[in-house]
């Protein structure tokens, strides 16, 4: 029996890369799904490719508890992927406040409105940045959470506040750590795959903040969108489950350096050699995940990885490029 036809699903964070691909096979899959939406950003996926006028829009943000607790009464939400937040890790360096108050008080607001539905699974986006530095790799979901820049702290206090409601008030959490997502469909040109692909459109170098030398994990967008959903179909029939992280990634070790060299073969441009900048502050020099849990526990694999998704990736931007112009 297919679970998502008509399962009433809420979906935060549906402008950004994930939610984009997530919201357009839940409704491929039938679901109903409402997005709460804080601001219209026209070349997104999410409008761009009409997704909008298939779903039930909603707009407000996730500092608002009272929408919160409305939105999920009226349209008797059954599930939640919650992946709003403020991701980018120089915005956070420079605001850290307003990226606390939307990681974890819209966090805390989101999963205290789904306390009153302890039969509907909610589904936390968390980051390898929640681990912090670490003495050992990879990251497994036994490491501590010790985040110590902003970014990192504000997932590392998302993560515990979800397993506190699981763990104290029975509210079916799971939650995703997952390594450096990519794909078409992200405008944050300032992350480096995105970023190597503008700049290699336009016959520009790519300019690396750091010295190229960071350790990474990288994964295609659309295996994590099958780990999500695998993860909140098990949710509704194993309890057990509650409050558990999973780490997905592709188990790769990747300087920025090579993503980035990786990306102007596959352009064609290898002439063009990146600048290094040497700039990068308050980042963790390596990190990298065990995806091996959520192989065991959830049967979840990468079909995709990390040639064929650049390849896709690649031809995404083109077209968007093209589009545009």
């Amino acid at each position: 029996m297919n679970f998502w036809p008509k399962r009433r699903v809420l979906v935060t964070g549906a402008t950004g890369l994930l939610g984009g691909w997530l919201t357009a096979e839940l409704i491929q899959r039938e679901a109903d799904v409402v997005v709460l939406v804080r601001d219209r950003i026209p070349a997104c996926m999410f409008f761009r490719d009409g997704l909008d006028r298939k779903v039930s829009l909603v707009s407000g943000n996730l500092e608002d508890a009272g929408l919160l607790r409305r939105l999920v009464a009226e349209y008797e939400v059954e599930t939640v992927f919650h992946l709003a937040a403020q991701t980018i890790v120089g915005v956070a360096k420079k605001d850290p406040v307003s990226t606390l108050k939307v990681n974890v008080e819209g966090t805390w607001n989101l999963l205290d409105a789904m306390r009153q539905y302890p039969t509907a699974q909610v589904l936390i986006a968390s980051s390898d940045k929640a681990y912090g530095s670490a003495d050992s790799l990879p990251y497994t979901e036994e490491h501590p959470l010790k985040g110590e820049y902003p970014y990192d702290v504000s997932k590392s206090c998302t993560d515990l506040i979800a397993r506190m409601y699981a763990m104290t008030y029975g509210v079916p959490v799971g939650i995703m750590r997952c390594g450096n997502l990519f794909g078409g469909g992200d405008l944050n040109f300032s992350r480096t795959i995105p970023g190597v692909i503008l700049a290699t459109s336009r016959g520009k170098r790519f300019e690396i903040r750091s010295d190229g030398l960071f350790i990474r994990d990288f994964l295609y967008v659309e295996d994590a969108v099958d780990g999500y959903l695998c993860l909140a179909e098990k949710l509704a029939s194993d309890s057990s489950l509650a409050g558990e992280a999973f780490n997905l990634s592709l188990g790769l070790q990747l300087t920025v350096l090579d993503v980035t060299r990786k990306v102007l073969e596959l352009m064609g441009r290898v002439d063009l050699e990146p600048i290094i900048l040497n700039q990068a502050s308050a980042e963790i020099r390596q990190q990298y995940l065990s995806a091996e849990k959520a192989r065991c526990r959830l049967g979840w694999t990468p079909r995709i990885g990390m040639d064929e998704g650049l390849k896709r990736t690649i031809d995404w931007y083109r077209q968007h490029f093209q589009a545009i112009t």
